[in-house]
């Protein structure tokens, strides 16, 4: 892989990622929740933040947009969609539009439905992408303020990136994603594994994501929701629990 990736845990259960091109040496911040834990990796890497690229407006992932700006002046890319809701954004983008971070391209993904316009970023040559709250390992993001026809479709184009393909996700859900997905298909082999894989890790105090595409096609009920009704019920259930 050409860029070096860290995780940084914030707030109860947040994660912000760290992106470095070492060619280049850009630094590039997706989601900060909050400021000072990402300045602090930053800077005892020797990286230079360069810019910030937000999935969505939420505050959990634009929070630390402002302070971050402040001591690095970087730039800060986003969905335009939601431009009026991130007041720090330099840089607004759409589905099908291109970012990079030094000489690495990525590719902007429109996946609306936790918010009307929610984006991704889909890094190609490294067989990675950055998701934000749309699919999480074992689970997606709630309906907040799209719909299932649009969480199903979501999940058709993040499937279509390619079983090796790592899902870099902004929470640490798996474990409550994970018990209510065994209730879903109980009888499923490859969840029960990871089901228990994943009480071992979080016992262990070990993170869980990034995930993969070949994971969650075989253990996410929302991934694995047939049809945009079965996606809904699904969906709802989840909330209810």
């Amino acid at each position: 892989m050409a860029l070096d990736i860290v995780r940084i845990p914030v707030l109860s259960d947040n994660y912000v990622w760290l992106v470095h091109e070492p060619v280049s040496g850009e630094t590039m911040v997706v989601d900060p929740a909050v400021a000072a834990p990402v300045l602090d990796a930053a800077h005892e890497r020797g990286w230079t933040i360069t810019q910030i690229w937000n999935t969505h407006w939420h505050p959990d992932h634009t929070g630390g947009n402002a302070e971050i700006k402040a001591a690095t002046s970087c730039t800060i890319t986003g969905p335009a969609d939601e431009a009026g809701r991130i007041p720090t954004l330099d840089v607004h983008v759409r589905g099908g539009d291109t970012v990079r971070l030094g000489s690495v391209k990525a590719t902007v993904m429109d996946v609306p439905a936790h918010t009307a316009g929610h984006i991704a970023y889909h890094f190609e040559t490294e067989h990675a992408a950055f998701v934000g709250d749309t699919l999480f390992a074992m689970g997606c993001g709630r309906l907040f303020e799209g719909t299932a026809a649009q969480m199903f479709d979501n999940m058709r184009k993040l499937e279509a990136l390619g079983d090796d393909t790592a899902i870099y996700c902004a929470h640490e859900y798996t474990l409550s994603n994970a018990r209510f997905a065994v209730t879903v298909e109980p009888d499923n082999v490859a969840l029960k594994q990871r089901m228990s894989d994943v009480v071992a890790a979080r016992e262990r105090g070990e993170a869980t994501v990034p995930t993969t595409i070949a994971l969650e096609r075989a253990t996410n009920p929302f991934m694995r929701a047939t049809s945009v009704d079965e996606l809904a019920a699904r969906r709802a259930a989840k909330d209810a629990a």
